[in-house]
C-alpha cells in the first residue's frame, strides 16, 4: 500500500513537522512518501504530481491557511481517481470535525488529535480488516444496510508518551534543503495558558520529549547545515531549568544557525536573561513574544494571565543586552477592545522599540473559546478560514478598515526597517504617537491608491516624503511640535544609503549639489581623510576610489550632533559621506557612514 503524506506551506521556504512525525512513526511498515506543496502553486500541479506517484492513500495536513486550497486539490483527486482514500488531520479538521465530513463528501477519513498512532492504526486497518470503529481518534462514515450513511466521530486517543516517538528530523531526503528551508522542532507539547482565542489552550498541561534525544537532534541538524531552527513550543521558557539547559546547549553548539523561540516574557526568569545578554551570541536567539493586548480587561475576558510591566522589564533587558532580535506580536479585535483601546496597546507595546511588531486581527478558530462565545461580543466573522473577524460590538468593520492601514505601513516600513533613523525621529519628534504615524500615514497611502500598485525601494522613501511635505507639514496635528521637514528629510537621506549594500545609481530626491562643489569636497576628502575622522582615515581611499565607492550629500543640521544627543542644531551643517565596499576587490558588505560639520571643515 503506497502511502503520500501531503501539506500545502505557506512559503516554499516552510517545511512540515507535522507530516514527518507522521511518516517517522508508519515507515517501518508502510511505503510512505513526503509531499509538499505551497498554497500558491497551481491545483493542477499538485494533482498531477500526486496522481504521477500513484498512492493508495494521501493524507493531507491541515491548516487555516491551506485548507481551502486543500480541497480544491482533493476535489480534483476524487474525480481522477475515485479509488484513492483521501484522509485528513492536522488542527483545521481537529474541531468541528462531523462538520468536515458533512461538507467533504469526498474525504474518507480524518485524524483528530495527535496523529502518529491513530494515522499508524488507520492505515493498518486500511491494509487489513478495516475495523475503523477500533481507532481511537478517528472520525469516519459507517454505511448501514438501509444505504443509511452515519458519520462516526470516535473516542479520542489518549496522550502519547513523548519517549516512545521516533524523531522527524533524520531523513536523508531532507539533507539537501536544510540551509535553504525553516526547520521546525519542538520540545514540548501542550500550553500552560488558557488564552481563548488560542486552540492550544484546549490541550491541558505540557509533555515533554527526553533531554538527551532534543540535544542529538539538534546537532543532526546543525551538522546538516540548518541555518534557521524554529521551535514550535508554544511556551518554551515555562520551565525555567529546561530552557536554561537548552540555551547553554545551543550558544556552545550554534555554528552559526539561528534559532527562534515563542516566550513567555513576564515569567522569564532575571537569572536566564543575564545569563543570555552575557554568553550569547548576538543573531543566534530571536524572540516572539505574544502580548496581543494590554487591555486588563481585556485579557481577563479571554482568560489571559499577564503582567505587562515584567513583560516590559523582560523586553527592555533583552533589548539592553543587543544580543536577541524581538518579535512582539498584538491581535486587533479582542473583547473590550475597541479602536481608542487598541490604539493604547499599539502605543504601550510599540514603547517597547521591538525589532518587529505584528500587528494580526482576531480570528475565529474552530475549537476556542471565543468562537464558542462569539455571540456573547457581538462578533461577525468570516464563515470559511481564516475565520477573521468583520467586527464586534465596539469594534465595527469601518474601525477594523482602518487598522488595517496601519498594518500595511507598519509592514513596509518598521518590520522591514528600511528607515529606522526617521521613523523614529518622526514617531517621536512630529507626531502625537507611534500609532497616529502609522494611522495618518495609512490613511494618505490609502487615499493616493498606493495600495493597488507595486514599489521599489525609493518609491517607499518618496512616497513617505510626499506624506510630510504636502500633507501633514500643514496639518493640525504638526503644528507646535518640535520637529523640523529638513531634519526629517536628511534622516531619510541617511536611511536610503544605508539600506544599499552597493552604491545606488539614483536617488529619490532632486540632488542639488553643484558639480565643482561635489568634486572639491571629493578631491578634500581624498586629500585631509583626517579631518573627518581617523576610521575615515584608515580606509585610505583615493580620490578615484571615492568616485567609485562613495556617495555624498550636504544636510541642514549638525548630524554627528543629532545622533551623539538628540539635538537638530541648525548651528553646523553636514557632508554626510558613505562609503560601499571599499575593503578590497571582491568583498561584499554593508555601507558605512561618517560625518563632516560643514562650517569647521570652511575654517580649517
Amino acid at each position: 500500500m503506497k502511502v503520500v503524506l501531503a501539506t500545502l506551506n505557506a512559503k516554499f521556504i516552510h517545511t512540515s513537522l507535522a507530516l514527518r512525525c507522521l511518516k517517522a512513526y508508519s515507515e517501518k511498515d508502510f511505503d510512505i512518501d513526503i509531499a509538499e506543496y505551497t498554497i500558491k502553486d497551481p491545483a493542477m500541479n499538485i494533482v498531477a504530481d500526486l496522481f504521477a506517484r500513484e498512492p493508495d492513500v494521501v493524507g493531507f495536513s491541515c491548516y487555516i491557511w491551506n485548507i481551502e486550497e486543500t480541497i480544491t486539490v482533493i476535489d480534483m483527486l476524487r474525480k481522477i481517481k475515485p479509488e484513492l482514500r483521501i484522509v485528513l488531520g492536522g488542527p483545521e479538521v481537529s474541531y468541528d470535525t462531523a462538520h468536515w465530513l458533512e461538507r467533504l463528501r469526498q474525504v474518507d477519513h480524518i485524524v483528530v488529535g495527535e496523529g502518529e498512532e491513530t494515522f499508524h492504526h488507520l492505515l493498518t486497518e486500511l491494509s487489513g480488516d478495516r475495523k475503523f470503529h477500533l481507532v481511537f481518534g478517528l472520525a469516519y462514515r459507517k454505511e448501514h444496510a438501509d444505504g443509511r450513511i452515519e458519520i462516526i466521530v470516535n473516542p479520542p486517543r489518549p496522550k502519547l508518551d513523548l519517549a516512545t516517538l521516533p524523531s522527524p528530523h533524520r531523513f536523508p531526503e531532507d539533507a539537501a534543503s536544510l540551509g535553504s528551508r525553516v526547520v521546525y522542532f519542538e520540545t514540548s507539547r501542550g500550553c500552560p495558558f488558557s488564552c481563548q482565542f488560542c486552540l492550544s489552550s484546549i490541550e491541558v498541561g505540557v509533555r515533554y520529549f527526553d533531554m538527551e534525544r532534543t540535544k542529538s537532534d539538534i546537532l543532526y541538524l546543525i551538522d546538516a547545515g540548518a541555518k534557521l531552527i524554529k521551535f514550535v513550543d508554544r511556551t518554551f521558557n515555562i520551565k525555567r531549568d529546561y530552557a536554561l539547559e537548552i540555551f547553554k546547549f545551543l550558544i556552545e553548539n550554534h555554528r552559526g544557525c539561528v534559532f527562534q523561540f515563542e516566550i513567555t516574557a513576564d515569567i522569564m526568569r532575571p537569572e536566564v536573561l543575564d545569563y543570555l545578554a552575557e554568553h550569547a551570541p548576538p543573531g543566534i536567539f530571536r524572540f516572539e513574544i505574544g502580548v496581543q493586548s494590554t487591555n486588563d480587561l481585556t485579557n481577563e475576558a479571554v482568560q489571559r494571565r499577564q503582567n505587562f510591566a515584567k513583560l516590559s522589564r523582560t523586553v527592555t533587558k533583552v533589548k539592553e543586552s543587543g544580543k536577541i532580535d524581538q518579535h512582539l506580536d498584538l491581535i486587533a479585535g479582542l473583547p473590550h477592545e475597541n479602536y481608542d483601546s487598541f490604539r493604547n496597546t499599539f502605543n504601550d507595546v510599540f514603547a517597547l522599540r521591538p525589532e518587529e511588531l505584528q500587528l494580526g486581527f482576531l480570528k475565529m478558530l474552530r475549537g476556542t473559546g471565543m468562537r464558542i462565545d462569539a455571540e456573547k461580543h457581538g462578533y461577525v466573522y468570516m464563515d470559511r478560514a481564516p475565520y477573521e473577524i468583520l467586527g464586534n460590538d465596539i469594534l465595527p468593520f469601518a474601525d477594523i478598515v482602518r487598522i488595517k492601514r496601519v498594518e500595511d505601513v507598519l509592514e513596509k516600513y518598521w518590520n522591514a526597517h528600511r528607515m529606522d533613523h526617521a521613523l523614529l525621529y518622526l514617531i517621536e519628534r512630529a507626531f502625537p504617537s507611534a500609532f497616529d504615524f502609522f494611522q495618518l500615514f495609512g490613511d494618505f497611502w490609502e487615499a493616493r491608491g498606493w495600495q493597488k500598485i507595486g514599489h521599489q525601494l525609493e518609491d517607499l522613501f518618496a512616497r513617505l516624503w510626499a506624506f510630510l511635505s504636502e500633507a501633514y507639514a500643514r496639518s493640525a496635528e504638526a503644528q507646535g511640535r518640535e520637529w523640523s521637514l529638513d531634519v526629517a528629510l536628511g534622516l531619510m537621506k541617511l536611511d536610503y544609503f544605508l539600506g544599499h549594500n552597493y552604491k545606488p545609481r539614483k536617488v529619490w530626491w532632486d540632488f542639488a549639489m553643484a558639480k565643482d562643489d561635489w568634486s572639491g569636497w571629493m578631491k578634500r576628502l581624498a586629500d585631509r581623510p583626517g579631518d573627518v575622522s581617523d576610521a575615515f582615515a584608515a580606509l585610505g581611499l583615493n580620490e578615484k576610489e571615492l568616485h567609485k565607492h562613495a556617495v555624498i550629500e550636504r544636510l541642514p543640521f549638525d548630524l554627528r550632533r543629532y545622533l551623539a544627543e538628540g539635538t537638530a542644531s541648525n548651528d553646523a551643517e553636514t557632508l554626510l559621506i558613505v562609503v560601499y565596499g571599499a575593503g578590497g576587490k571582491g568583498e561584499h558588505r554593508n555601507a558605512a557612514y561618517f560625518t563632516l560639520p560643514v562650517f569647521a571643515a570652511a575654517q580649517a
